[in-house]
């Protein structure tokens, strides 16, 4: 029998900051970079109850961890849940079994966050945030570890939400947030936009996008939904977070590609192979760059083999007892 821990995500939400996510999440995209194995998610769909189980992995050796996400979302329930299987990367023993939900906007925050570093100006110091959901704060809050922010303005469609998102962000993050009436005016002359929404059609014009403007577009995942229009991901050095992804599920880059705008080979490199050195991320201060995030195994290995660790050192989870094939798996 093997040992592995279970860790409810109330035992892991105090574990790490959201600067300790980023660094395990740039390291996780490293690795990837120099070879490591990750690919992009399966889906799959239900009509009737409608819903989506969706699972995505990879091995990341360094770290010492594997596994990824499995969750449901809506069904019966309408509802999700988020778990995430940890095994080892050597050995292959299970380690963990975690609750992901509550890691989830800031493992998935801490690789735009990792793209912003790569991809921003050095000197951008403001930000505009499309979105005031629990994604939105999860990017904002990790986002704001790698550059200094001084003001920035957040855009959703509901006033109670987006007043309530720049009061509380604000606060967690020293950053003077207003709350504005448009998208348009969220991203006039901000240094960084985030995209976290859950639109089907674009948040954000080209047009209103400045020289030197880094785009995080993290809202969707699904080849037929878009947040950023063709003369957006046209004119941008486009950068997914793994490259198989930009012609599977990245609607943005797809729609793009269907409409003959751009080729595949418009794809810059993938945020591995720029944070491992392997490809160039920004080059010129007007260039426009984007990162097309949909979510992957890398930040989710690189973050739960954190939490682990720490949760480990804590004394917390609870003790399963998992049998390995060669036990268990008789046929008898």
């Amino acid at each position: 029998m093997t040992e592995t821990l279970y860790c409810s995500s109330e035992e892991l939400s105090d574990l790490a900051t959201p600067a300790d996510y980023v660094a395990a999440v740039r390291e996780g995209y490293r690795q990837v970079g120099e070879g490591a194995p990750a690919e992009p998610r399966t889906k799959l769909t239900s009509a009737d109850p409608p819903g989506m189980l969706t699972s995505y992995v990879a091995v990341l050796p360094e770290t010492g961890g594997m596994g990824g996400y499995t969750y449901a979302a809506g069904f019966g329930e309408r509802d999700a849940w988020f778990l995430t299987p940890l095994f080892d990367a050597e050995t292959g023993e299970p380690l963990a079994i975690l609750d992901g939900a509550a890691m989830n906007p800031y493992k998935t925050g801490a690789a735009g966050a990792v793209a912003v570093d790569e991809l921003a100006r050095p000197d951008a110091d403001t930000v505009a945030v499309i979105g005031s959901g629990p994604q939105a704060r999860g990017q904002l809050a990790t986002t704001a570890t790698v550059r200094e922010f001084d003001t920035g303005r957040v855009f959703s469609p509901t006033p109670e939400h987006r007043e309530t998102y720049a009061a509380e962000m604000t606060e967690r993050t020293g950053i003077d947030l207003e709350a504005v009436d448009s998208a348009a005016a969220a991203v006039a002359d901000a240094d960084v936009v985030i995209t976290a929404t859950t639109a089907s059609e674009p948040v954000v014009d080209a047009d209103d996008l400045g020289p030197g403007t880094h785009v995080t577009a993290m809202g969707q995942y699904d080849p037929d939904e878009r947040e950023l229009d063709h003369e957006t991901i046209r004119r941008a050095t486009y950068v997914p977070d793994l490259r198989a992804r930009a012609t599977s599920d990245a609607g943005s880059f797809l729609s793009a590609l269907e409409a003959g705008v751009v080729g595949e080979d418009h794809v810059h490199a993938d945020l591995g192979a720029v944070v491992a050195g392997e490809a160039a991320g920004r080059t010129e201060a007007t260039e426009l760059t984007v990162f097309d995030s949909g979510g992957t195994g890398v930040e989710t290995v690189a973050a739960a083999t954190m939490l682990y660790e720490r949760a480990v050192a804590e004394g917390r989870g609870t003790t399963l007892e998992v049998a390995p094939a060669s036990e268990a798996l008789t046929g008898r």
